[in-house]
């Protein structure tokens, strides 16, 4: 039976907002998202109200939310969001008989297992569809590195989010070396994700800066990402082309980890960089694992280009969780 649910997925900045409709386990129908910004709300409760007053309309009697924090516990603090979230008092604060709560990657996990092959753009390895059983590894840039594996079997799929960007980040070259010497005077170790994520392109840039010889601008993530989408500095866009490449090691590092027959790049920052990856040296970086490169040059790598990954997956893990 057809099942209508909110969806949400909250970050630190936006909530965003959508009616899915889902069943057997899947999701049927994502309507027309609506997105607000968290500054303008002291709670998820009065945004929820705000959404239904747009909707103009009753809203379904339940709630599948992703969340940019860690899931457990009796009371959940956001990342970078001040709201509070008590899931003992959702079915009373959002007016709801049932509800799922999920880790924002976990989300998109869901959305990677339930997306249909237009959703996923072939980035690297051969152009073949991913397994049908065993691991999926998913990756995604952004405030952090994400990271989840998806298990497919014939009886269905299951989600496992990781703390995977938080491994040590290995240096191939004599440049990287230089990324990790120089946050290490800030870092005593230095992590994937201080180097593969959003703010990671700063240390990139300034390193390439201070190995030139150049005055280092102090200059923010998003002031860097723009020069080097658009192209106006060369030094921005050789820091985008050795933040391609980190990505590339990394991925192959996680599908080996995993034991993964395929991996699936996510996020707002991997759909930016869509153009770039056949364009960089990304593909080599992720195959180059010495005995193990045939076996590696060997895996599908897909772009998920979803345009609301999170709402999906939220509705997704929604729809598989009380289907059972």
């Amino acid at each position: 039976m057809v099942t209508q649910v909110v969806a949400v997925d909250l970050g630190g900045t936006h909530a965003r907002f959508a009616i899915a409709e889902v069943d057997d386990g899947r999701v049927v129908s994502l309507g027309e998202p609506v997105t607000l910004k968290t500054a303008d709300f002291a709670s998820l409760q009065t945004a929820w109200q705000a959404f239904g007053a747009r909707a103009d309309r009753p809203l379904p009697r339940a709630a599948a939310i992703a969340v940019a924090s860690p899931i457990g516990g009796e009371v959940i603090k956001l990342t970078n969001n001040p709201w509070i979230i008590r899931p003992a008092l959702i079915p009373e604060r959002l007016q709801v008989d049932r509800f799922s709560l999920i880790n924002d990657f976990g989300a998109v996990g869901h959305a990677v297992a339930q997306a249909r092959a237009d959703d996923l753009l072939h980035i690297a390895g051969p152009d073949v569809a991913l397994p049908e059983n065993g691991v999926v590894t998913v990756c995604g840039p952004g405030t952090g590195l994400g990271v989840a594996q998806v298990l497919r079997a014939d009886t269905g799929y299951n989600v496992l989010p990781t703390e995977g960007g938080h491994i040590d980040y290995a240096p191939l070259d004599a440049i990287e070396d230089a990324f990790v010497k120089r946050l290490r005077k800030t870092f005593t170790r230095v992590s994937t994700e201080r180097i593969v994520s959003g703010p990671g392109i700063v240390a990139i840039y300034e390193t390439l800066a201070d190995i030139e010889g150049r005055a280092v601008q102090r200059l923010d993530d998003k002031t860097v990402w723009g020069m080097a989408l658009d192209g106006t500095d060369s030094l921005a866009l050789a820091a985008l082309d050795r933040f391609c490449l980190s990505l590339g090691a990394v991925a192959g590092d996680l599908a080996l980890a995993h034991g993964a027959g395929g991996v699936v790049i996510a996020g707002g920052l991997g759909l930016r960089l869509k153009d770039h990856f056949q364009r960089s040296g990304f593909a080599q970086r992720f195959a180059a694992k010495g005995r193990f490169q045939t076996l590696m040059a060997a895996l599908p790598v897909k772009l998920i280009i979803h345009p609301q990954p999170g709402l999906f997956g939220a509705a997704a893990a929604f729809a598989q969780e009380h289907s059972r």
